[in-house]
């Protein structure tokens, strides 16, 4: 929703000062200039992206089309499934996760929490995590350097779209340049028409620029910087499930686990203390 305001607002906001100024809308109707730009921006994109980056890049535009961020209620499910499964291993030992883990679609305490459960990369960061302390004897500081380097790695994959979009940005004032150029070139093969055709010629030719220097600034930069804050918020999310698991792992008990994955939840989303500490007295009893 918020990004279809923005979209109306930056080019109704340029058609509206255009107006204001008596400008001619007939002669920024150019389909040749957004051919020209349009096409070549697609190619580029194409040329720089193997298929899997473009089904990454395709996905989170789709996140970006549903405005779906990470909300409290989504922090505090997580923080939720992470105590009850901390809960039944201090109750009935480690072992009594295996089939959680090995079946999550499977299991009763996952089943509970379908939201989380259905963001599969969230969903492997865990059960990995907890196969991981199940199978070996790693300590917690060992624990916590393997999920940095995951992190790291799923992070620089999480901001590749952003960057592939970034150069198509890059590029589109390049590209008006092109169009605009072309469009001289052919105000060139015309140099014996009427000044009033060279300056219909001059303007659409000049309509190039503006188009390429308007998709740049006002569309495929901003949803460059957006697909970037979706990845941020991704690592944030991973981050918090990341303190979580190495606080237990290290020894400390379910509820002081669960508080140090919250603190590292953003200011606007963090449930507060109080609302944390009654959930997970439910979840206890």
């Amino acid at each position: 929703m918020f990004f279809i305001i923005g979209a109306i607002t930056v080019i109704g906001t340029v058609l509206a000062g255009y107006a204001l100024e008596h400008g001619n809308f007939s002669v920024l109707i150019q389909p040749a200039e957004l051919v020209i730009i349009g096409g070549a921006a697609v190619g580029g994109f194409i040329i720089q992206a193997p298929p899997k980056i473009m089904k990454l890049v395709f996905a989170d535009m789709k996140r970006i089309l549903t405005g779906k961020t990470y909300s409290k209620a989504d922090y505090m499910e997580a923080l939720m499934l992470m105590s009850e499964i901390f809960f039944k291993i201090r109750r009935e030992g480690l072992i009594s996760i295996e089939e959680d883990v090995e079946s999550p679609k499977k299991s009763a305490i996952f089943g509970k929490y379908k939201k989380f459960a259905s963001n599969h990369g969230n969903l492997d960061f865990v059960t990995d995590t907890l196969r991981t302390v199940m199978s070996t004897s790693i300590a917690g500081h060992d624990l916590d350097a393997l999920l940095d380097t995951e992190l790291d790695a799923h992070h620089d994959e999480a901001l590749t779209p952003s960057k592939v979009i970034g150069n198509v940005a890059d590029a589109l004032p390049g590209l008006g340049i092109v169009a605009a150029v072309l469009g001289v070139v052919i105000t060139m093969g015309k140099i014996d028409e009427p000044p009033s055709v060279l300056g219909h010629h001059v303007g659409a030719a000049l309509v190039g620029t503006f188009l390429g220097v308007l998709l740049c600034y006002g569309y495929v930069g901003p949803i460059s910087k957006n697909l970037e804050a979706l990845a941020a918020e991704d690592h944030q999310f991973l981050m918090m499930l990341k303190v979580i698991l190495v606080a237990f792992v290290r020894g400390e008990a379910p509820q002081v686990a669960v508080e140090f994955g919250r603190r590292v939840i953003p200011h606007q989303v963090r449930p507060s203390f109080a609302e944390v500490d009654a959930a997970v007295s439910k979840v206890k009893k």
